[in-house]
C-alpha cells in the first residue's frame, strides 16, 4: 500500500457479529468479523474505546485510517451517534461517521438515496428528508413491536395460538411446533415460557423457523402470521413516504426477510399496494461496504 493511498475503515455492528473492512483504492487492507459481545452504545466513550481496539486488532501494525464510518446496532438517535463519533475521534485523527446499522443499507446499494429496511431478529426502516434528517420507524423490540422480525413472528404466533386455543380449536402445526420449540405441554403453558426467556429478542427469534415449517405444512394460522408480518413490513415504509422521505427504491437486508421467500413475497405483494411506487431490492452485498462507502465520502 502507497503511503499517499488514503485508506478507509467501514464497521457494521450488528446485534449479534460485528463486520470490519478496509480498503485504500480498490485493495482490500483487512476483512475481520467478530463477535459484537462489549458493545455499548449508550455508553459513548464504552463504545469508542471498543471501536478502537476493534480498529487496532483488524489493521496491519502501523496503519492509521484516513476516514473511518460505522454503523452501530442500537445507536438509535442522532444524538446518540454523534456522542459516540466525538468520543471516537479522540482515538482517531481522521474524519468519522456514525450512524444506524440500517443506515448502511443504501450505499452499499450504490444509491444516495431511498430505504433501508431490515428484517432479521428484529425489524426496523430509515431513510432520509431532503434536508438529510434522518428517520427512522419501528425498531422498538420483541416486546413493543419488531412485526415481521423472527421474534415479533414468534410473538404474533403464540398469540395466534392462544386465539385458536379460546375458541376451542385443536392444536394445528403451529400449535404443536411452538409446544415443541418451548418445550411445554399444552398452549396455556406458552405464556409463562415467552415470558421466562432472559433474552427475548434471541430467545423468542430462534424458533421462528417453526412458524414458517408450519405454513408449508398447511397451517392457517401461521400463513397469516406471515403475511401479517409482511404487511407489517410494507407498513414500516408507507410511514416513511408519510414523513417525507423518498421511498423509490427500498434496500432489503436481514436473515429472516432474505432467507424466507414466502415472507419477502408477502412483504413485497403488501408494498405493491400501500406504496405503489416503491421498489423493494434485496441487498446481496454485505452491509459492510455501505459503511466503506460512507468513510469515503468522508475524504
Amino acid at each position: 500500500m502507497q503511503e499517499t493511498t488514503p485508506l478507509v475503515v467501514g464497521i457494521d455492528v450488528g446485534g449479534t457479529k460485528t463486520h470490519l473492512r478496509a480498503r485504500a483504492g480498490d485493495a482490500l487492507i483487512a476483512d475481520h468479523v467478530r463477535a459484537s459481545s462489549g458493545w455499548r452504545p449508550h455508553d459513548p466513550v464504552a463504545a469508542a474505546g471498543w471501536l478502537a481496539a476493534l480498529v487496532a486488532d483488524a489493521l496491519p501494525t502501523g496503519a492509521r485510517p484516513s476516514a473511518l464510518a460505522l454503523g452501530g446496532h442500537a445507536c438509535e438517535t442522532p444524538r446518540q451517534c454523534a456522542q459516540i463519533r466525538t468520543a471516537l475521534q479522540l482515538h482517531f485523527d481522521a474524519p468519522a461517521l456514525v450512524v444506524g446499522d440500517a443506515e448502511l443499507l443504501v450505499p452499499a446499494a450504490g444509491l444516495d438515496k431511498g430505504v433501508g429496511l431490515v428484517a432479521g431478529t428484529g425489524s426496523v426502516a430509515v431513510g432520509r428528508l431532503a434536508d438529510g434528517s434522518p428517520v427512522q420507524i419501528g425498531g422498538w423490540g420483541a416486546v413493543l413491536g419488531d412485526e415481521g422480525g423472527s421474534a415479533g413472528l414468534v410473538r404474533e404466533a403464540a398469540r395466534a395460538v392462544w386465539a385458536a386455543h379460546d375458541c376451542g380449536a385443536e392444536p394445528d402445526a403451529l400449535a404443536l411446533g411452538l409446544l415443541d420449540a418451548f418445550g411445554v405441554a399444552e398452549v396455556p403453558a406458552l405464556g409463562a415460557a415467552l415470558e421466562g426467556a432472559t433474552d427475548v429478542s434471541a430467545e423468542w427469534g430462534r424458533h421462528a423457523p417453526v412458524v414458517f415449517a408450519a405454513a408449508e405444512a398447511g397451517s392457517a394460522l401461521a400463513r397469516a402470521v406471515i403475511a401479517e408480518g409482511g404487511r407489517s413490513l410494507a407498513a414500516l415504509v408507507a410511514r416513511l413516504a408519510a414523513r417525507g422521505v423518498t421511498v423509490d427504491d427500498v434496500v432489503v437486508a436481514g436473515s429472516t426477510v432474505l432467507a424466507q421467500p414466502v415472507l419477502y413475497e408477502a412483504f413485497a405483494s403488501a408494498l405493491a399496494e400501500s406504496v405503489p411506487g416503491a421498489r423493494p431490492r434485496p441487498l446481496r452485498l454485505p452491509p459492510v461496504e455501505g459503511a466503506v462507502a460512507l468513510a469515503r465520502s468522508l475524504l
